[in-house]
């Protein structure tokens, strides 16, 4: 996978959208919540919830040590950055892009949630 398929693939789920909330960072968005981090041209990596803690989304850490790092900020929450471009299969990006999704999904009030 690439950047724009990363983009593509998140986009493609049910009431996604992309924003910009910092000047060339793109983000995917349901409701009002963002569910992937996507950042600047070059697309690289993805910023996704791996986990609902730290203890958890520290399994990526462990099974791809050069291609998953906590993401700055918001990593005790269980977020981590999966490198695109490297060892970590593109079924795998996929699968940690709808475990994403749905937990942010899952949180969102009942108005807000993709019909």
């Amino acid at each position: 996978m690439n950047g724009a398929e990363v983009l593509a693939y998140c986009l493609a789920k049910p009431g996604a959208w992309q924003d910009e909330p910092w000047e060339g960072d793109v983000v995917a968005k349901v409701g009002p919540k963002i569910f992937a981090f996507l950042g600047a041209e070059p697309r690289t990596s993805v910023g996704v919830k791996c986990g609902p803690n730290r203890d958890v989304a520290d399994e990526w850490l462990t099974r791809y040590p050069d291609d998953a790092t906590v993401m700055a900020y918001i990593g005790r929450s269980g977020w981590n950055t999966l490198r695109i471009d490297g060892k970590i299969p593109d079924d795998e990006i996929r699968e940690a892009i709808d475990a994403s999704y749905d937990a942010v999904v899952a949180k969102l009030p009942k108005r807000d949630r993709p019909t």
